[in-house]
């Protein structure tokens, strides 16, 4: 007898066996229908769910480019996911339709700043701080021009909470908060140049000093942390410059008496008319001339006389460079109410005393 070929329709049995039938199933040779033969494959005819919001989907073929090629057992279903990585957080596609930016993901696609938004349009990164900053600018202004017809202690209270204010808005100008070391520091570094100024008969070798020695403890405080050296580097700038700043300001405490008078007012006029709806070159014109006319008046009050008008228009230009770095770089509202506040008056401190001597 010889070996008949194997029949289109009939399974290939490698080991010479006869195909067992499903029990309850008669036995048949060969299918007339190709597709007869599935009808003794089992097949899964159960439902899945969706994880996320548990709505019972009906079973169909995945997606080739949505579906992660692993098994999965029918006990423990699974939603598919896309290759990019876990889902956003519930509140991610609230938020990004409130901000214009897109959820974030962990892979990479991250957001870009306002900053860098503002100059792929062509548009400025620079933001004012507005009129009610510079109110509590020249506020402050006030306040350290009247305590210095008052007295020298006087004059400490309100150049405590500028340079206060001026640490603590340089390192969030900067985006690093909370940083209550560095602020720490730079604030301490303040309050020890007012004393030095105190005990030296309020001699400006008290400020140069007392910077030198700050310098030298930020260096020795960021080489001891554990931080990456990008940060180590960053985060010493930062707190140099905070403290330089806020002893700086102690320049007021040096100066002469009637020099503060009229310097600290030309300044809270300079930043309250640089808050004018006005266009930049415009508001830094009016800035300046109406802060030589507060010199002008306030010199007619003091000794100063006329030459007034040289030290309100020197204080101005410095207030109005502080002025300008408080609204670098899309800032906060925070930023605005801190460094907006205090880096006018701080980087006018060196002008007013300069020329309070070179004009008395």
């Amino acid at each position: 007898m010889t070996n008949q070929p194997n029949q289109p329709n009939q399974p290939y049995d490698p080991y010479g066996q006869q195909p067992q039938a499903w029990p309850g199933q008669p036995y048949q040779q060969g299918y007339e229908d190709p597709h007869a033969a599935q009808q003794y494959t089992q097949q899964w005819q159960g439902q899945t769910w969706e994880t996320q919001n548990h709505q019972a989907v009906s079973a169909q073929a995945p997606d080739p480019e949505t579906a992660i090629l692993t098994p999965q057992s029918p006990r423990s279903p699974q939603s598919p996911r896309t290759p990019q990585g876990p889902a956003a957080p519930a509140g991610a596609d609230a938020d990004a339709s409130a901000t214009g930016y897109g959820p974030a993901t962990v892979g990479g696609n991250a957001r870009v700043t306002d900053a860098q938004r503002a100059r792929a349009e062509g548009r400025s990164p620079i933001i004012e701080p507005g009129m009610q900053p510079a109110a509590l600018t020249a506020l402050l202004g006030l306040l350290l021009a009247g305590a210095a017809a008052v007295g020298t202690y006087a004059l400490l209270v309100p150049l405590v909470i500028l340079q206060a204010v001026t640490a603590a808005g340089w390192f969030r100008l900067n985006g690093m908060w909370p940083a209550r070391q560095g602020i720490a520091l730079g604030f301490a570094g303040a309050l020890a140049a007012d004393a030095a100024l105190l005990v030296s008969g309020r001699s400006p070798s008290a400020i140069l000093g007392t910077i030198g020695v700050w310098v030298l403890l930020a260096l020795v405080l960021q080489l001891r942390s554990h931080a990456d050296p990008d940060e180590r580097m960053y985060g010493l700038m930062a707190t140099v410059a905070a403290s330089a700043l806020a002893i700086v300001a102690g320049g007021y405490l040096a100066a002469a008496a009637d020099a503060v008078t009229v310097g600290a007012v030309a300044v809270a006029v300079a930043v309250l008319a640089r808050a004018l709806p006005l266009p930049t070159p415009a508001s830094v014109v009016v800035s300046l001339l109406a802060a030589a006319g507060a010199g002008i008046a306030m010199g007619s009050v003091t000794d100063l006389g006329t030459s007034g008008a040289f030290l309100g228009a020197g204080a101005a230009v410095c207030a109005l460079i502080g002025h300008r770095v408080a609204g670098y770089d899309y800032p906060s509202r925070f930023v605005h109410f801190t460094a907006g506040v205090a880096l006018p008056l701080a980087a006018a401190a060196p002008a007013v005393y300069v020329l309070g001597r070179a004009l008395a």
